[in-house]
């Protein structure tokens, strides 16, 4: 059983970035038992369970904290009504963070990391805005998930196998007026891989409205605006 331990504070006018360092909120993913933390990004709170059990999807990663700080920045209910899903949603952190501002969200990962999105759903109060579905990259859409307006994916970019699979999903969800915000870490010359198969369906340019920018790029973050080609 997870207990608080941990909080750390993303204030509107202060770089989300420098907090994830100097509050150590991913370091070198060091943890080794399930313990919560308290993320808050301004005005919105978040009770996050992370837990090393079901591999690297239940940690807290940085292009996440990136994406939900940039979410809240764009107002309490930049979402509202709006269907919402994420991809590769592991803890859950960016889909409960779209929840709380409104967005109908569908936190989506394959079946090990189920558990903890719920548990997460449940510790924010948010199962009447969330719902958590298995969809496994590459695979037929499930038939309950609606045709999302808005689609988040955060560090979905580290296993070059699921490329293809992430650029399939991707093609099989995205028409041409739904909005696709998708932050990555660089970590490898293979990542390259991926964009090359990416760019033939899609196009994309980084968010130009982000003031957190110029920081979160020197550690090799980006946050970019996905289309149909």
């Amino acid at each position: 059983m997870s207990s608080p331990n941990r909080r750390t504070s993303f204030d509107s006018d202060e770089d989300p970035f420098d907090c994830l360092l100097q509050n150590e909120i991913v370091p070198e993913q060091s943890i080794t038992a399930a313990e919560t933390l308290e993320l808050s990004f301004s005005n919105v709170t978040i009770q996050l369970v992370i837990d090393p059990s079901p591999g690297c999807g239940g940690r807290a990663w940085p292009a996440g904290e990136v994406l939900a700080q940039y979410l809240v920045k764009q107002g309490p209910n930049s979402l509202q009504g709006k269907n919402v899903l994420e991809l590769g949603s592991g803890t859950g952190l960016v889909g409960l963070v779209a929840a709380r501002l409104g967005g109908t969200v569908w936190l989506t990962d394959q079946a090990p990391l189920l558990n903890i999105m719920r548990e997460n759903v449940a510790l924010n109060d948010l199962s009447s805005l969330c719902t958590v579905a298995e969809l496994n990259w590459g695979e037929a859409i499930p038939t309950e998930i609606p045709q999302p307006e808005v689609i988040l994916l955060a560090d979905c970019v580290y296993f070059e196998p699921a490329f293809p699979l992430l650029v399939q999903t991707l093609c099989d969800l995205v028409k041409e007026d739904t909005e696709v915000l998708f932050c990555y870490k660089k970590r490898r010359k293979a990542d390259k891989r991926f964009f090359t198969l990416l760019k033939k369906h899609f196009k994309w340019k980084d968010v130009p409205d982000d003031p957190a920018r110029a920081t979160y790029s020197r550690e090799a973050i980006s946050l970019l605006w996905l289309s149909r080609c």
